[in-house]
């Protein structure tokens, strides 16, 4: 049924994986190992990427208005 380890070439030990039965093409392997790989690959996620605080919705809100002496100048200053 399966043959030992002896009887197998070092090609065969260093197979990822091996056809059993059937006899698939070049490009129907090729497609297997693709998704194969992809399987196992970890699926790393890419990194998080930093969102624009032009979008946040305070940024439609006033700021408070400050009163008493200055207060024209503090109204035009960034916080």
């Amino acid at each position: 049924m399966s043959e030992s380890v002896e009887e197998q070439t070092p090609e065969e030990r260093r197979a990822l994986f091996r056809v059993v039965s059937g006899d698939p093409s070049p490009e129907e392997l090729a497609a297997l190992t693709v998704v194969l790989a992809a399987a196992t690959s970890g699926g790393e996620d890419p990194a998080p990427t930093p969102h624009s605080l032009w979008g946040h919705p305070a940024a439609g809100v006033r700021r408070p208005l400050t009163v008493g002496p200055g207060a024209w100048r503090a109204q035009a200053l960034p916080r």
